[in-house]
């Protein structure tokens, strides 16, 4: 037999390196994913979920209505123009509170931010869990977008007939 060892009766590779064989997929049989890995892996997620309690716990327990507590927003102050973060935090207050009218009212573009975080921050926990990784690939026509977004609700709720967004 050409190309055999006769020793062994393996196949002589010449120098050549043997392909490794493929690696079975698991089987049922196979010993399940430790409850320890999962937590490791749900570690991140945890913690950004904690920062962001924190800060709407601090928000729901510290009233933005009342003066004194938080800056006051620059561009609102030496312009008049509502810049499209001013009543962030009275719509985080509201939202905290359960009064989602409000919250709406005072910025209606953080009410949708906080529930786009919100599905967000479940894709990338149940991703984790599941051992994959998070990918969030925003392209330029994503940013562009975004932006554009941000600048037209500034210009309606400066607007006069925008009046419904003013803070």
């Amino acid at each position: 037999m050409r190309g055999v060892n006769p020793d062994s009766h393996q196949k002589v590779t010449h120098g050549r390196t043997p392909l490794p064989r493929p690696r079975r997929v698991q089987d049922a049989t196979a010993v399940p994913v430790r409850a320890a890995s999962v937590l490791g892996r749900l570690a991140v997620p945890a913690g950004v979920l904690a920062a962001v309690a924190g800060a709407f716990a601090y928000v729901g327990a510290v009233d933005p209505n009342e003066p004194g507590h938080y800056p006051v927003c620059p561009l609102l102050r030496y312009t008049g123009v509502y810049c499209p973060g001013c009543g962030g935090l009275r719509s985080a207050h509201a939202f905290v509170h359960g009064d989602l009218a409000t919250a709406l009212h005072d910025n209606a573009l953080a009410v949708v931010g906080y529930l786009v975080f919100a599905v967000g921050w479940t894709l990338w926990a149940v991703r984790a869990a599941r051992g994959r990784p998070m990918r969030l690939v925003l392209g330029p026509a994503h940013l562009w977008s975004l932006g554009a977004l941000m600048l037209g609700f500034t210009v309606v709720r400066n607007l006069p007939f925008g009046g419904l967004l003013h803070p």
